[in-house]
């Protein structure tokens, strides 16, 4: 990706030109006279570059990079844009064509298209790509190996406007999800390997020998993959009690805990490593997919509130795992009394029949510039929407070109694109 740093610096920074047509103009032929590339080559090359730059605006204007004044801030935007070498490439279907009942893709090059490239992929994964593929697809090169990552469309179940009830989930760190029924996914496993893992690397990074070295880049994103197998098999499950009993699914609101909560040192590292928000994506788009609606509510006092006369009082929570209410004598796991909360705050708003609205990503409102209001009602809850959504191939598996990119296997080069 040397061209897209020489790109930008060249074209988008030096010259302030970012808009797509306006910088077309002014290195297309450049590019493709220099590099040897094709027009299409030539302008996703283009099309990166503005898209990194729009990228970079928009997280200056949202406050993600520090305040205009800031160190942060000011490097961010005082140096031009650059690209790793082994960076994703954008491909469309002139530059990439599949054959998957043959398992094949035929992919454009520097040094010419690739012919017969076989890929692997279950045949759930494939029949998917075949029927629902969208648009481009990305060209990744991980440890050692190549993976296209093709997007899919997938149509959504009618949703289901009148569920008969909710399944409140109360999402932790300890356990993982607790549902109203009263069924706790403990996170004991997981988090036992997070704490090994992060000893571990410790030691190798001490050690800091080409053999520790190499342990390392082996090892680093298992941490990740295995926490993102276990929330796709939690929501999973969930997603499949809440559609077999005809009932919604309320989730919690935690955008902004992260900056609102402040812990001692030890316990940084286990809240920074709490997945709670790719756990909730996945349930919502399975959700979609199944015709199961989503309702995101506000989590304040939720484990502070009596499930059964509504007392709130910081005394109830007795320990981690256990409430007991100090007014009516109501004992329950700690944990399932939030789930109930949490079902009881989807069911007065579905009652109230408040607008559908997903929780906007943005966090630059005044609601997480100066900390979220804390209310005990169900006044700031919000509803998943139900529209027609586009999942990355990344929900189903990802397609592998298959074998390592050296040229014994002859399946994949690692010449850049």
């Amino acid at each position: 990706m040397q061209r897209g740093r020489l790109l930008g610096q060249h074209g988008g920074f030096e010259q302030g030109v970012t808009q797509k047509l306006d910088l077309r103009k002014l290195t297309y032929g450049d590019v493709k006279e220099r590099w040897g590339l094709g027009a299409q080559a030539a302008q996703h090359v283009i099309k990166k570059t503005c898209d990194a730059y729009a990228a970079l605006k928009a997280n200056l204007k949202a406050g993600r990079l520090g305040k205009a004044d800031s160190r942060r801030y000011r490097r961010a935007a005082g140096k031009p844009l650059s690209f790793r070498p082994d960076a994703a490439q954008p491909f469309d279907d002139r530059m990439l064509s599949w054959q998957i009942d043959q398992r094949r893709v035929s992919v454009w090059t520097v040094k010419g298209r690739m012919k017969d490239v076989a890929i692997v992929g279950s045949p759930d994964q494939l029949a998917t790509l075949d029927l629902h593929r969208r648009g481009e697809s990305d060209l990744v090169y991980r440890d050692g190996k190549w993976f296209l990552h093709a997007t899919c469309e997938v149509p959504e179940a009618t949703p289901n406007a009148e569920p008969v009830d909710f399944l409140g989930i109360d999402l932790g760190i300890v356990n993982i999800a607790t549902t109203s029924d009263g069924e706790v996914m403990a996170g004991r496993e997981m988090n036992r390997a997070r704490v090994r893992e992060r000893v571990l690397r410790s030691k190798l990074q001490r050690k800091n020998t080409p053999s520790a070295k190499r342990r390392l880049r082996k090892r680093r994103r298992k941490e990740g993959r295995r926490a993102k197998d276990i929330n796709h098999k939690i929501a999973k499950h969930v997603v499949a009690e809440a559609q077999r009993t005809d009932r919604g699914i309320a989730l919690e609101d935690l955008r902004g805990i992260r900056e609102r909560v402040r812990l001692r040192k030890p316990q940084r590292a286990t809240l920074s490593s709490w997945a709670f928000h790719q756990l909730g994506e996945f349930s919502a788009y399975k959700a979609r997919r199944a015709g199961v609606p989503v309702v995101y509510v506000d989590p304040a006092y939720t484990s502070r509130t009596c499930a059964e006369c509504g007392h709130i009082d910081k005394a109830n929570r007795v320990s981690q795992a256990r409430f007991a209410c100090r007014s009516c004598g109501f004992v329950d796991h700690a944990d399932r009394n939030s789930s109930r909360n949490i079902r009881t705050r989807a069911c007065a708003l579905r009652r109230r029949g408040a607008e559908s609205a997903a929780p906007a990503s943005d966090r630059s409102s005044d609601q997480y510039e100066a900390g979220r209001r804390r209310s005990v009602t169900t006044s700031d809850a919000r509803c998943a929407s139900t529209s027609t959504s586009s999942c990355d191939a990344a929900d189903y598996g990802t397609v592998r070109l298959s074998g390592p990119t050296t040229k014994t296997r002859g399946t994949a080069t690692s010449e850049p694109l």
